[in-house]
């Protein structure tokens, strides 16, 4: 089946934050949305069918999952990230978020330190704030515009009080794929520091280059490491609330359960498990599709920028269709920047800044969305910044 990534889809007047969000977020309603990470594209009907079969008894009632279930995600890991995992080291939970959230309270104390590795997904720092956890912030080296971890820094800021370190993999927003040798070195200290290492890779599947999935590299790195995961970003099913952790380590998968219980975030929508289970067992194509459609736009805005507003600049990112827009060339302040995408450009992205200190003067630009729409915003961008 050829997926159509061009449909128009209207998706103003349905609650989509996206859209219906903009006054409340940017003080705006009339600009072009290219900021929440979820995708301007269809849910592909091998998904939507399900789900409609699941309406014909007009019942919606507490739901419980299947082996079924179990046995998608357990072969769409393996098939797809050659990640070999059994359904007792699975649990499902309602959004990676609030599974992050329940992981600083099961592997912490209030007090304890958590590391995050900026710029960042900003839920990943704001959770440690809101469990009485200090932030501890360990930079992501960048050199012309590609990122790596600085692990030098980081050992130097690990104390005895140092319990968990939030890796993003992929990272969002710079786009990296961790190579093998990077996440061995990053486990290899945590392990001997004792550290649990909360590995999101929400964005694994979407990815243009191989990626490896933390623990499966050993069983060593497997011990320390409980991972989050959903279908959610793949299939555009985010609002569906259907995640889960994976764990090889039956201590830290418990001690995470006993949270997940006590917080309430075990209990899954309805239409979360029908839908997760459709997408890992039909959805390889789609994404293999998917995949080609992102890349071709994201090559054409870094080929339409390089042209039309050479002082707006990205590094090809690998992985997720979420770009890091460095706008330093333009010599503006981080406001004045914010400013003009908003009242001369008429675009939304997501400002740099709220990812960490180290996101001045950069934005983030989601190019899920179709080409003609996404040419438009292009269009607007570079009037303001030539």
């Amino acid at each position: 089946m050829i997926y159509n990534f061009d449909e128009k889809i209207n998706r103003k007047g349905t609650n989509c934050t996206k859209y219906d969000g903009l006054k409340k977020k940017f003080g705006y309603e009339d600009l072009k949305p290219l900021w929440v990470a979820d995708m301007d594209f269809k849910t592909p009907s091998f998904i939507n069918d399900e789900i409609i079969k699941a309406t014909k008894n007009s019942l919606y009632g507490y739901s419980v999952d299947s082996d079924e279930l179990y046995e998608s995600i357990i072969s769409w890991q393996k098939n797809r990230h050659s990640w070999e995992i059994e359904k007792k080291n699975i649990y499902m939970i309602n959004g990676v978020v609030p599974a992050y959230s329940a992981c600083i309270e099961a592997f912490s104390d209030i007090g304890d330190e958590v590391i995050v590795q900026t710029p960042i997904y900003p839920p990943l720092v704001n959770c440690v704030n809101t469990n009485k956890r200090k932030v501890v912030i360990n930079e992501l080296k960048e050199e012309n515009g590609y990122y790596t971890m600085d692990l030098e820094d980081l050992k130097s800021k690990i104390t005895k009080k140092t319990k968990i370190l939030a890796l993003c993999s992929p990272h969002n927003p710079v786009g990296r794929v961790w190579s093998k040798k990077e996440l061995e070195d990053l486990s290899d200290i945590c392990i001997e520091n004792n550290i649990t290492i909360v590995c999101d890779e929400i964005h694994s599947d979407i990815t243009f280059k191989k990626f490896i999935p933390l623990a499966s590299i050993s069983p060593k790195i497997a011990d320390i490491t409980i991972t989050l995961n959903s279908a959610g970003k793949t299939f555009n099913i985010a609002g569906l609330n259907c995640a889960y952790a994976i764990s090889k380590n039956p201590k830290l998968l418990n001690t995470f359960k006993t949270i997940a219980i006590k917080r309430e975030i075990n209990s899954i929508n309805f239409f979360g498990f029908i839908a997760t289970k459709a997408a890992y067992e039909n959805g390889g194509d789609f994404v293999d599709q998917l995949k080609e459609y992102l890349k071709e736009n994201i090559e054409f805005t870094k080929e339409y920028l390089e042209e039309n507003a050479p002082k707006i600049d990205f590094m090809l990112p690998e992985a997720t269709y979420l770009l890091w827009l460095n706008f330093k060339k333009t010599e503006l302040k981080h406001k004045e920047i914010e400013h003009k995408l908003l009242t001369q450009s008429k675009v939304a992205l997501n400002d740099g800044e709220s990812f960490g200190i180290n996101g001045n003067s950069y934005f983030r630009l989601n190019v899920a969305l179709r080409k003609e729409e996404l040419k438009l915003a292009l269009d607007d961008i570079s009037k303001s910044f030539q």
